[in-house]
């Protein structure tokens, strides 16, 4: 009898450990607590060696004066009278003084010499003090800007991110704190992300490209057979069907690929007129808006923008397309205009049509959803409209913005940034 198998043994554990090795001695890291605890103990103690200088010289300085003389002997005569001569005393200049008065004067004299030189020694010191500070704000403001000059590059580089720019990196220099810490924390999840939208952009082009082809042969073999006159009727009418069905599938997926690719960076910039947008997407559904008894009218003044001229068009036409196809059945109309307000470029497009609840506005932008209705088929399109012109406006810096309108319809607001 055979031996039984041997259960599965698991796996080995991994050797490798991502975290970053702990140096030998932590403490010795020059972290930024302990650059900016000697930066500023240091400039406290220049500080305070330079304020304590400053007053020793002061000091000198008064002492050296008060050494000087107070008084010159000019004469002596017998009968205690004497008679002296001072510049720092002017009330002992007299023809003769008594030896008691000329006590209580030298005594005044000295009192007031040592108020004078402590006042000049005080305003010196206070002035010398304000100087100090000055310069210790000064060369504060200064260092702290250099120790935290990472911190802007980090902000600069995010903003750059924000912007669909994922090929940005800080690729900080410097010693090894917490700072550059940060900022290779940040490179290596730019890194993944990068590489997650890469393989995303990627898979939705080949998948593209494979529902392609299957529907474009699916469509040449429709046409063919459609062109048979001696098909039967109800071979046409089914033909017919799945041509529409295939149409609508084909959409789809052209619709999926741009709206991926919106989402990502627009690379290439050129000026584009937005009054030049709109009225080439009017053009593509003047024939659909004749058809349905819906006018189209507004104002649409000269608004250049740096963007993808395509892209933007596309935003434009789904827009007006949208507003063309919800509409009332009799005397609607559209209402397109474009113009500069407040230093941006906006891109109006306003219908009558049936009344759009305010909670219902946020579900117009969500993939495949429509009002009133989550995922199911309409003939009016795929329900990818309204999020492919979100992205686009993303994309380009700005937003768009929908409200319902008063008596029915909607307001569709684009603001991009000029």
């Amino acid at each position: 009898m055979a031996a039984a198998p041997a259960p599965p043994q698991a796996p080995p554990k991994p050797t490798w450990d991502p975290r970053r090795p702990q140096p030998p001695f932590p403490w010795l890291r020059p972290t930024i607590r302990i650059r900016l605890t000697l930066l500023y103990g240091g400039m406290f103690l220049i500080a305070g060696i330079l304020l304590l200088s400053i007053i020793y010289l002061l000091a000198a300085q008064a002492i050296s004066t008060g050494n000087q003389p107070l008084f010159k002997i000019v004469s002596f005569s017998q009968g205690s009278q004497l008679k002296v001569s001072s510049d720092n005393c002017p009330e002992i200049n007299t023809t003769s003084l008594l030896l008691s008065d000329f006590n209580d004067a030298i005594s005044r004299c000295v009192d007031k010499q040592r108020q004078v030189a402590l006042d000049d020694l005080l305003s010196r010191s206070l002035l010398a003090l304000l100087g100090l500070a000055i310069i210790a704000f000064a060369f504060g403001y200064a260092m702290a800007g250099r120790v935290l000059s990472p911190l802007g590059r980090i902000t600069r580089t995010a903003r750059a991110v924000a912007g669909s720019d994922l090929s940005r990196r800080i690729e900080l220099d410097g010693p090894d704190d917490e700072l550059k810490e940060l900022a290779d924390t940040f490179d290596d999840m730019l890194e993944r992300l990068q590489r997650a939208f890469t393989a995303q952009q990627r898979f939705v082009g080949n998948a593209s490209h494979e529902l392609r082809t299957p529907l474009a042969i699916n469509r040449t073999l429709l046409e063919v057979h459609l062109s048979d006159p001696n098909a039967p009727v109800e071979l046409q009418q089914l033909g017919k069907t799945l041509l529409a069905t295939n149409e609508r599938s084909e959409q789809l997926v052209e619709g999926l690929l741009l709206l991926a690719r919106s989402d990502n960076q627009i690379v290439e910039r050129k000026p584009v007129d937005l009054a030049e947008v709109a009225s080439q997407a009017i053009d593509q559904v003047h024939g659909e808006a004749e058809a349905k008894g819906v006018r189209i009218e507004g104002e649409r003044k000269p608004a250049v923008v740096q963007g993808n001229g395509v892209l933007l068009e596309r935003i434009a036409l789904n827009l007006v397309q949208n507003a063309v196809r919800y509409n009332v059945p009799e005397d609607g109309w559209v209402e397109v205009t474009t113009e500069i307000q407040h230093g941006q470029a906006v891109l109006t497009v306003s219908n009558t049509g049936p009344v759009v609840p305010a909670y219902e506005i946020d579900n117009l932008f969500e993939p495949f959803r429509r009002l009133r209705t989550e995922r199911t088929g309409s003939d009016k399109g795929v329900g990818l409209g309204l999020s492919i012109a979100r992205s686009v406006a993303r994309a380009h810096g700005g937003h768009i913005a929908a409200q319902p309108r008063e008596g029915g319809g909607l307001v569709m607001r684009v603001t991009l940034p000029v």
